[in-house]
Protein backbone atom coordinates (compact mmCIF):
# COMPACT_ATOMS: atom_id res chain seq x y z
CA UNK A 1 0.00 0.00 0.00
CA UNK A 2 1.54 3.33 -0.90
CA UNK A 3 2.42 6.21 1.43
CA UNK A 4 -0.75 8.62 1.42
CA UNK A 5 0.13 11.71 -0.48
CA UNK A 6 4.11 10.90 -0.66
CA UNK A 7 6.12 11.91 -3.63
CA UNK A 8 9.09 10.78 -4.54
CA UNK A 9 11.59 11.66 -7.04
CA UNK A 10 13.54 9.26 -9.03
CA UNK A 11 16.50 10.42 -10.45
CA UNK A 12 18.82 9.88 -13.35
CA UNK A 13 20.63 10.52 -15.96
CA UNK A 14 18.82 7.16 -18.16
CA UNK A 15 21.14 7.29 -21.15
CA UNK A 16 19.60 4.83 -21.61
CA UNK A 17 16.89 3.74 -19.53
CA UNK A 18 17.13 0.11 -18.49
CA UNK A 19 14.84 -2.38 -18.09
CA UNK A 20 16.75 -2.22 -14.50
CA UNK A 21 15.59 1.33 -14.07
CA UNK A 22 12.25 0.81 -15.47
CA UNK A 23 11.94 -2.27 -12.90
CA UNK A 24 12.38 0.27 -10.24
CA UNK A 25 10.05 2.60 -11.12
CA UNK A 26 7.62 -0.19 -10.98
CA UNK A 27 8.34 -1.25 -7.59
CA UNK A 28 8.16 2.74 -6.55
CA UNK A 29 5.25 3.40 -8.12
CA UNK A 30 3.80 1.04 -5.84
CA UNK A 31 5.28 2.46 -2.32
CA UNK A 32 4.56 6.09 -3.04
CA UNK A 33 1.30 7.73 -4.23
CA UNK A 34 3.00 9.54 -6.90
CA UNK A 35 6.81 9.05 -8.57
CA UNK A 36 8.50 11.70 -10.62
CA UNK A 37 11.22 9.67 -13.55
CA UNK A 38 13.53 12.72 -13.18
CA UNK A 39 15.93 12.91 -15.84
CA UNK A 40 19.03 14.89 -14.68
CA UNK A 41 20.74 17.25 -17.54
CA UNK A 42 24.18 16.85 -16.34
CA UNK A 43 26.52 17.98 -19.20
CA UNK A 44 29.78 16.64 -17.16
CA UNK A 45 28.34 13.38 -17.86
CA UNK A 46 27.97 14.32 -22.27
CA UNK A 47 25.45 12.15 -22.42
CA UNK A 48 24.51 10.59 -26.04
CA UNK A 49 20.95 12.51 -26.77
CA UNK A 50 19.45 15.59 -25.92
CA UNK A 51 17.47 15.79 -22.59
CA UNK A 52 14.24 15.79 -24.54
CA UNK A 53 15.07 12.78 -26.60
CA UNK A 54 15.68 10.77 -24.06
CA UNK A 55 12.83 11.79 -21.09
CA UNK A 56 10.60 10.94 -24.72
CA UNK A 57 12.40 7.30 -24.27
CA UNK A 58 11.76 7.10 -20.73
CA UNK A 59 8.28 8.01 -21.33
CA UNK A 60 7.78 5.45 -23.95
CA UNK A 61 8.94 2.81 -21.70
CA UNK A 62 6.68 3.51 -18.92
CA UNK A 63 3.19 1.48 -19.09
CA UNK A 64 0.51 3.96 -19.73
CA UNK A 65 -0.95 2.24 -17.10
CA UNK A 66 0.92 3.87 -14.58
CA UNK A 67 -1.03 7.01 -13.96
CA UNK A 68 0.82 7.80 -10.97
CA UNK A 69 4.19 8.16 -12.43
CA UNK A 70 5.83 11.41 -14.70
CA UNK A 71 8.64 11.95 -16.19
CA UNK A 72 10.53 15.16 -16.00
CA UNK A 73 13.75 17.08 -16.70
CA UNK A 74 15.61 19.08 -14.12
CA UNK A 75 19.39 20.94 -14.01
CA UNK A 76 20.45 21.43 -10.87
CA UNK A 77 20.31 19.91 -7.73
CA UNK A 78 17.90 16.97 -6.75
CA UNK A 79 16.76 17.99 -3.48
CA UNK A 80 16.43 21.69 -4.97
CA UNK A 81 14.01 20.09 -7.20
CA UNK A 82 12.04 17.81 -4.70
CA UNK A 83 11.73 20.98 -2.18
CA UNK A 84 10.33 22.89 -5.11
CA UNK A 85 7.61 19.81 -6.18
CA UNK A 86 7.24 19.03 -2.72
CA UNK A 87 8.73 15.64 -2.63
CA UNK A 88 10.13 14.22 0.63
CA UNK A 89 11.61 10.76 -0.84
CA UNK A 90 14.50 10.43 -3.58
CA UNK A 91 14.49 6.91 -4.65
CA UNK A 92 17.96 4.96 -5.66
CA UNK A 93 19.05 1.96 -6.68
CA UNK A 94 21.68 0.29 -5.55
CA UNK A 95 23.28 -2.83 -7.80
CA UNK A 96 26.45 -3.53 -5.46
CA UNK A 97 27.96 -2.81 -2.27
CA UNK A 98 30.17 -0.32 -3.55
CA UNK A 99 27.23 1.56 -5.09
CA UNK A 100 26.10 2.16 -1.16
CA UNK A 101 29.16 3.70 -0.11
CA UNK A 102 28.70 6.29 -2.48
CA UNK A 103 24.81 6.58 -2.20
CA UNK A 104 25.30 6.75 1.45
CA UNK A 105 27.02 9.79 1.22
CA UNK A 106 24.28 11.46 -1.25
CA UNK A 107 21.65 10.28 1.18
CA UNK A 108 23.54 12.36 4.23
CA UNK A 109 23.67 15.23 2.25
CA UNK A 110 19.83 14.90 0.98
CA UNK A 111 19.26 14.46 4.57
CA UNK A 112 20.82 17.74 5.66
CA UNK A 113 18.65 19.60 3.22
CA UNK A 114 15.41 17.65 4.03
CA UNK A 115 14.73 15.09 1.90
CA UNK A 116 14.78 11.12 2.56
CA UNK A 117 16.32 8.77 0.61
CA UNK A 118 15.38 5.27 0.16
CA UNK A 119 17.71 2.56 -1.61
CA UNK A 120 16.08 -0.46 -3.39
CA UNK A 121 18.02 -3.46 -4.59
CA UNK A 122 18.43 -4.20 -8.11
CA UNK A 123 16.90 -7.53 -8.84
CA UNK A 124 19.59 -10.12 -9.52
CA UNK A 125 18.98 -10.80 -13.35
CA UNK A 126 19.16 -7.04 -14.10
CA UNK A 127 22.26 -6.51 -12.14
CA UNK A 128 24.70 -7.12 -15.07
CA UNK A 129 23.04 -4.11 -17.44
CA UNK A 130 24.08 -0.63 -16.27
CA UNK A 131 23.63 2.37 -18.77
CA UNK A 132 27.27 2.08 -19.22
CA UNK A 133 27.01 -0.97 -20.95
CA UNK A 134 24.22 -0.35 -22.86
CA UNK A 135 25.75 2.58 -24.44
CA UNK A 136 28.30 0.17 -25.05
CA UNK A 137 26.41 -2.76 -26.30
CA UNK A 138 24.51 -0.32 -28.79
CA UNK A 139 27.93 1.62 -30.10
CA UNK A 140 29.08 -1.94 -31.45
CA UNK A 141 26.11 -3.02 -33.38
CA UNK A 142 25.90 0.78 -35.01
CA UNK A 143 29.65 0.57 -35.39
CA UNK A 144 31.50 -0.67 -38.25
CA UNK A 145 30.90 -4.17 -39.40
CA UNK A 146 34.31 -6.54 -37.70
CA UNK A 147 35.49 -8.63 -40.40
CA UNK A 148 35.36 -12.21 -40.14
CA UNK A 149 38.47 -13.96 -39.98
Amino acid sequence: MPVHGSLAVYPGTFDPFTPGHRDLVARARVMFDRVIVLLAVNPDKRPTAEATARAARVRDAISAAWGNVEVDTWTGLTTAYCVRRGATVIVRGVRRAADLRQEYQLAAMNEKLGVQTVWLPTRPQLAATSSTVARAYRSAQSGPSIPEL
